[in-house]
């Protein structure tokens, strides 16, 4: 049996490069050998984007994208389809865990300077990336056709109209119809079962090809291949496979463990996950009490609501719009923006520790507000939450290389 196999894998290496890819990715691909648990939410990323498709296919077998179906079908899927109920929920807690990775992975990026040279690209893919998932998630988000999903769709889909002269018009385009209705629904479904994914997927591989040819960063933002051995084999750096995809798979396991548990046992999250509203049809007559996006948008979303005032005749409507697509847009350039001679927050400065703090529970506040209906309170603090956000970009120039940073060693250390 042996000899057929090694000549059906010499046959197919022939035309396929097999063996050279699983060389050149899995087993001659060197990875520091001092990466720690930040460094798994990448991996976790794929396994519940993985999760992700594969359910979204079984769901679509049962789903109708009709505005006078689709609510029906959902309840279709929870209680007649066999295990429809667990696909579904698998679907839905994927999102938020989806981006939770996400976020996570972002942050490691963050801590570590993996945004630095020579990983601009890697950075900007990932940025990509992350839109495109936010658009995928926002068009999935109408399918369920529950109050607050047809209501949350509406009042997005609506700030397109506030940029002036052709607002109205692009609002009509994306919606398809002067108001969300079942031909929103139609193409929303098109684009994320289809369109979007395919985007994803491109987008995934040009991110990992892009990793595996500058390499790897690491907690001390060391580049390992400057020290090599006479084989050219990073001195400090240890095959990707077995070593941690043995290690991946570790952390794989504990995910799925508290992934299933959420599943099981808090499928809705407290309302976070499965609102509430979304358990009645859509009424396009009748507008809940509160309209907040899924928890992942909220950042954002507390941004555009904090902006109230206008400015040289700009509608506080439209800053909003702005100051939230830049708040996004400035994690393409950050890069650049970032001005100190080490890239890990181990070596850096208090400076760029005290700001990427301040970051981080700007951004979690902005969270907390985004989900909470507004007062002059709330839209106070959301304001405050804003400068804070803006500043960590805007003055990392400055602070970046106004601070000492700690002596870099010259080889990777273990922590």
């Amino acid at each position: 049996m042996r000899a057929p196999l090694q000549g059906f894998l010499r046959w197919l290496d022939a035309r396929l490069p097999l063996t050279r890819m699983i060389r050149q990715h899995l087993t001659h691909y060197y990875v520091p050998k001092n990466l720690n648990f930040w460094y798994v939410f990448g991996v976790l990323a794929l396994v519940v984007l993985a999760n992700q498709l594969v359910t979204g296919l079984w769901l679509t077998m049962s789903y109708t994208p009709t505005a006078e179906g689709a609510f029906a079908s959902i309840e279709y899927i929870m209680r007649d389809v066999e295990y429809g109920w667990l696909i579904r929920y698998m679907h839905s807690t994927g999102a938020s865990a989806l981006f939770l990775v996400v976020y996570l992975h972002m942050f490691r990026s963050l801590l570590y300077g993996s945004y630095r040279a020579p990983r601009e690209l890697v950075w900007i893919f990932g940025m990509a990336l992350y839109l495109v998932l936010m658009a995928e998630a926002f068009m999935g988000y109408l399918l369920p056709w529950g109050q607050l999903s047809y209501w949350g769709a509406q009042v997005i889909t609506s700030l397109f109209s506030a940029i002036p002269v052709i607002g109205a018009d692009l609002a009509q385009w994306v919606r398809g119809d002067y108001l969300v209705s079942g031909v929103t629904l139609n193409r929303f479904f098109a684009l994320h079962v289809i369109g979007l994914p395919i985007v994803i997927v491109a987008l995934v591989m040009l991110h990992l090809v892009a990793l595996h040819e500058v390499g790897s960063n690491n907690p001390d933002g060391i580049e390992i291949r400057s020290h090599t051995d006479e084989k050219g084999r990073p001195l400090d750096g240890i095959p990707f496979h077995p070593y941690y995809t043995v290690k991946d798979l570790v952390g794989v396991a504990i995910f799925l463990f508290v992934f299933a548990a959420v599943i099981f046992y808090f499928p809705e999250g407290g309302g976070h996950l499965l609102e509430r509203p979304n358990f009645e049809p859509a009424n396009p007559l009748v507008m809940p009490e509160h309209i907040a996006p899924v928890w992942y948008f909220t950042p954002f979303y507390a941004i555009l609501r904090a902006i109230t005032f206008g400015f040289l005749g700009l509608e506080a409507k439209f800053l909003g719009l702005v100051f939230m697509a830049t708040a996004i847009a400035l994690m393409f350039v950050l890069p650049w923006l970032d001005r100190s001679p080490v890239k890990s927050m181990r070596y850096k400065g208090w400076l760029s520790r005290l700001f990427l703090a301040l970051f981080c529970l700007s951004f979690l506040a902005l969270g907390v507000l985004g989900a909470l209906p507004p007062t002059p309170l709330r839209t106070l603090a959301a304001q405050g939450c804003t400068v804070l956000y803006f500043a960590y970009f805007l003055l990392m120039p400055f602070y970046t290389r106004l601070e000492r940073p700690k002596p870099v060693p010259n080889r990777v250390t273990i922590r």
